[in-house]
């Protein structure tokens, strides 16, 4: 196994709440009420300082998708997962978007104004 190289990010950023790694910038929340079965969850356009699982196939409360996991490259925490394809025409623009589990989750300033009340879409496994 090589050296991990981390990618800095410049601004307020969510890291993760095991090992403090930055994984992405605030600008790059696009939904926060996003819910798994766990409890809360970010949707984001950009993640950095991953490793993503193999592709697998998962029937989410809003249908099929393939998925890869998302682990923390530092600790290999498992943070969440990104969309690969979407089955459904409608959740396509979940295609290349990555979701965050909030628990797993850590923000570097305190809490900004309440953007919970955002549109946006709900996804959890079934199974």
């Amino acid at each position: 196994m090589g050296r991990v190289f981390l990618l800095e990010l410049q601004g307020r950023a969510y890291r993760c709440r095991f090992c403090d790694t930055p994984l992405a910038l605030s600008d790059d929340v696009l939904s926060r009420s996003f819910t798994c079965l766990r409890g809360r969850a970010y949707l984001f356009s950009n993640v950095v300082n991953i490793t993503l699982g193999p592709q697998e196939e998962r029937m989410m409360m809003s249908g099929w998708h393939t998925v890869e996991d998302i682990f923390c490259c530092c600790c290999g925490q498992m943070l969440g997962w990104k969309y690969v394809v979407a089955h459904d025409k409608n959740q396509r623009f979940k295609e290349g978007k990555s979701v965050l589990e909030r628990w797993r989750i850590a923000h570097d300033a305190g809490d900004e104004l309440n953007l919970d009340a955002r549109a946006g879409s709900s996804d959890s496994e079934n199974s």
